[in-house]
């Protein structure tokens, strides 16, 4: 694999770190505002919805720079989110910040993933994909606990600017690893936007949408999940996010692995198995051991999901990827935002914090059913167009199809 790719992956790390430790910090950030977890809980979904409108208005703004410093331009971005964070006074101020910072996410991932691709040859495009992407699962592992860890032991103020640090970082390694790739020629914005055209790729954002939803509609709530219901102590969560992490890294490389082999049954058995274990997650919160177990496998469902996503996208965007990659990220926050924010009403509506868990399995039960959907449509365009000297006999089974 291509050096480039640690310095995507350096960058990811730095994003991932900001878009998860939040989840560990939420209790210590409300208790600093005086306000709810419900309410703290938007500083997820503002962040998510950044994202998801920040990735296409990023791209788009983007189309005109070359690559590298297009990337370089949102590192930057990224950094001053961040410190905004840090120097918050107020809840909305810190809510601002937050919605910065999320600008630089889906377009940095979305053209991370297809200068990734671009590096190597076709049928290693998914594993470049995840390796990318490894960054934002390793900050799951290191960046994210450790991040809580400060939070909650010296301010979680400490924690962004750390995580703005992480940021100059990121932006050093673009700058010095990345390639100068030259922008695409012939490729205008409404190229771009004529993969939203693609049933396929619109299919593929909605399973974006309801499977990485599902993992958030836990997620989110973690931190009062497991010390009010499973009784961990406050400290516990940073592990326990680690496992998360864990799960996350192993989940990505499998997905990143079995993508480039088989697609669309990766994902069959990836979404399934998390719409089960989200279902059981309202049973297993209520002892420590078997909690921590369904973390890991919350982690490793949800994230092996993600090559598979991405490369569908840019299989069935071919041409013009970047926009429509882009958008897949902010599909990707969409979910979040979505999960965080249902999860938050079944709390205020007295149904529990592991309530948001059927929330999550609803949602991965309904992104498997896309799943099925989306290869059903496949298979009957490729019925409808046979190949070329096909002889008479093939017809009724082409028929019959």
């Amino acid at each position: 694999m291509p050096l480039a790719l640690l310095a995507l992956a350096i960058g990811a790390f730095g994003i991932g770190t900001t878009e998860f430790v939040i989840m560990g910090l939420l209790p210590e950030v409300a208790s600093d505002y005086g306000v709810s977890i419900p309410t703290a809980g938007f500083l997820v979904t503002g962040y998510a919805l950044g994202v998801m409108f920040g990735a296409p208005l990023m791209t788009v703004l983007g189309t005109k720079v070359p690559r590298k410093r297009m990337l370089m331009l949102l590192m930057g971005l990224f950094i001053v989110g961040n410190l905004l964070s840090a120097l918050a006074p107020a809840f909305s101020v810190m809510l601002t910040g937050r919605v910065v910072a999320s600008l630089a996410h889906g377009a940095f991932f979305g053209i991370g993933s297809v200068v990734a691709a671009d590096l190597v040859a076709p049928h290693k495009k998914a594993g470049a994909i995840a390796m990318m992407f490894t960054g934002l699962t390793v900050a799951n592992v290191v960046g994210v606990p450790l991040g809580t860890l400060v939070g909650q032991s010296v301010g979680w103020r400490v924690t962004f600017a750390l995580v703005a640090a992480l940021g100059v970082v990121g932006l050093a390694g673009v700058a010095k690893l990345v390639p100068d790739v030259p922008r695409a020629e012939g490729v205008r914005l409404r190229h771009e936007l004529a993969a939203f055209k693609n049933a396929q790729v619109l299919l593929a954002m909605a399973m974006t949408v309801l499977g990485f939803g599902g993992v958030f509609a836990a997620i989110t709530y973690i931190a009062p999940m497991m010390t009010h219901v499973a009784g961990f102590a406050d400290g516990s969560v940073t592990w326990l996010l680690v496992l998360f992490g864990i799960g996350m890294i192993g989940g990505n490389l499998v997905g990143g692995k079995f993508a480039d082999r088989a697609l669309m049954p990766m994902l069959y058995v990836s979404l399934g198995a998390l719409a089960v274990v989200l279902a059981l997650f309202t049973l297993t919160a209520h002892n420590k051991v078997a909690s921590a177990v369904t973390i890991v496998l919350i982690g490793a469902l949800g994230f092996a999901t993600v090559p598979p996503l991405q490369k569908r996208v840019l299989d069935h965007a071919h041409g013009a990827p970047t926009l429509a990659s882009a958008v897949n990220i902010g599909a990707f926050n969409l979910g979040n935002a979505l999960s965080a924010w249902l999860g938050g009403v079944v709390i205020a509506a007295g149904f529990g914090y592991t309530a948001p868990n059927w929330v999550g399995a609803v949602l991965a039960g309904a992104a498997l059913v896309l799943a099925f959907l989306s290869a059903a449509l496949e298979r009957r365009d490729g019925a409808s167009r046979p190949a070329a000297g096909s002889l008479p006999t093939e017809q009724p089974a082409v028929a019959h199809h």
